[in-house]
């Protein structure tokens, strides 16, 4: 076969990943407060971008021809959907402005707020540490140096719920002590607040706080000791065999048991409750529902005028500086777009999420219809992976409650008759089924898929089980109470 050299015409079309999209789809996917990150950074970069002003926002709707030039010249066919509609009031008081920043600041009576101040609730105090809250107690004993670094040492060997990460022979090694001398220091540090703190194992913590209670040599004791695994399980009869005692005395050792704390260090946590804010409220006016963006706190962004009237005239110096001036003003205008095109892209997700589950939005969870990302990317036509990415890490607040527009999009559970359920109404049914069952009998997972069989609900024995591990839900076996 002979080998030879070709030319070939073919006309293809491809997508081009270009900055631009990247831009928009890197933005589509980011959270509230990951965009305003966002923002606040290019702001930081790029001279040509500004904050609108409050008030400023409808200024400027009538454009003079010179405006609409220099926007075309910025590029005629890729900005044609944004307009840079802002300008910058001729009748401003330069002089007062300079002259109020340049000046001594004026003392503010206790009435009043500035204005670009924060407010008070937003001061808050700082919070104790276990590792502070020791340390205290600790320098206030009485102790020498040595048992004063070696108590110290234990402490900052402690994790968050106040167990002990190190061992005796690593603390004895690090202080070069003996380990008498740690296992002396660790027992004063035992006897410090919170009850439970600085123990080495869960027996250990909950033995500490019995003594502290006066019932070191209690039965409650003798079982943390020696029956902890039976206890989990739940045990009784082997725990009152083994120890020669009534299950009505086990069941009221155990009572004592549950009322102790597991982390001592709990309180002193430092984890403090991430506030949710949504990304769209939804309100029912009459029968309708009305989509509202929320856009407090997002910036909002408007092209220099200065930098546009460089552009167009002759202030922009040398062709250097106008080709910087150019590239920043194309940036700052592809990135208003982006933000715009990510506002109006959720909003749409949403309408159509609205249209698929009314019935939801009108009478809650067990309504939940079964939803696939394509559904709604061929209502809105769109790509699957542009819902995806509009969904992640947004929050919907509804007339039902706060959700991620990710709940609304669930695998569907059949039904014997009639249309498929969404998961999450099997589960709240699952729920709703535990919470009523008789606790001396709790419902087996073989029972409960008979409960939903009954109610015309197709669902298999493991699947009931998966759903309930998902719920935090306990197999039956820990779920009964002798008592």
């Amino acid at each position: 076969m002979a080998l030879e050299l070709k030319q070939n015409l073919k006309l293809t079309q491809q997508l081009v990943m270009t900055p631009q999209l990247q831009q928009a789809i890197r933005l589509l996917q980011l959270s509230r407060l990951d965009l305003v990150e966002e923002v606040n950074q290019e702001l930081e970069v790029n001279p040509v971008l500004e904050l609108t002003a409050p008030g400023d926002e409808n200024e400027g709707e009538a454009k003079t021809p010179d405006e609409q030039a220099d926007e075309a010249a910025v590029g005629r066919e890729e900005f044609t959907e944004i307009r840079v509609e802002e300008k910058l009031r001729d009748e401003f008081d330069w002089e007062n402005y300079l002259g109020e920043y340049s000046s001594t600041p004026s003392t503010t009576s206790m009435h009043e707020v500035p204005v670009d101040a924060p407010s008070f609730e937003n001061f808050v105090a700082g919070k104790t540490t276990l590792t502070d809250h020791l340390t205290w107690q600790w320098r206030m004993a009485e102790a020498t140096d040595k048992e004063r670094t070696i108590g110290l040492q234990i402490i900052g060997n402690l994790n968050a719920d106040g167990y002990l990460q190190s061992t005796i022979e690593e603390l004895a090694t690090l202080e070069n002590v003996s380990l008498a001398e740690v296992e002396r220091v660790l027992v004063r540090i035992q006897d410090l607040d919170p009850p439970g703190v600085a123990a080495r194992d869960l027996a250990e913590c909950l033995l500490i706080q019995l003594r502290n209670l006066g019932l070191g040599d209690s039965l409650a004791a003798r079982m943390v000791q020696d029956h902890l695994p039976d206890l989990e399980k739940k045990d009784y009869p082997r725990i009152s065999r083994v120890l020669k005692v009534p299950k009505e005395s086990v069941f009221d050792a155990e009572r004592v048991i549950l009322n102790l704390e597991p982390r001592p260090g709990r309180p002193f946590s430092g984890d403090d409750p991430q506030y949710i804010q949504p990304d769209v409220y939804v309100h029912k006016v009459g029968d309708e529902y009305v989509i509202v963006l929320n856009e407090d706190g997002l910036p909002k962004l408007k092209v220099s005028q200065q930098y546009k009237d460089m552009l167009s005239g002759n202030g922009a110096g040398s062709d250097q500086a106008r080709e910087y001036i150019h590239g920043k003003l194309r940036n700052a205008v592809w990135l208003i777009r982006s933000i715009h095109q990510r506002q109006r892209t959720i909003y749409r997700v949403t309408e159509s999420i609205i249209r698929f589950q009314r019935d939801f939005f009108d009478r809650g969870v067990e309504y939940l219809r079964p939803l696939v990302l394509r559904d709604v990317a061929e209502d809105v036509e769109m790509h699957e992976s542009t819902i995806s990415r509009a969904t992640t890490n947004k929050y919907i607040h509804t007339p039902q409650g706060l959700f991620e527009l990710k709940f609304f999009f669930d695998s569907p559970i059949q039904r014997f008759q009639g249309e498929a359920l969404a998961s999450e109404s099997v589960k709240k049914r699952i729920r709703q089924i535990v919470s009523a069952e008789d606790p001396k009998n709790p419902l087996s997972d073989q029972r409960i898929v008979e409960i939903l069989r009954g109610a015309n609900i197709d669902i298999a024995r493991r699947t009931v089980a998966k759903y309930r591990e998902m719920l935090g839900i306990a197999p039956s076996s820990r779920r009964r109470k002798h008592y």
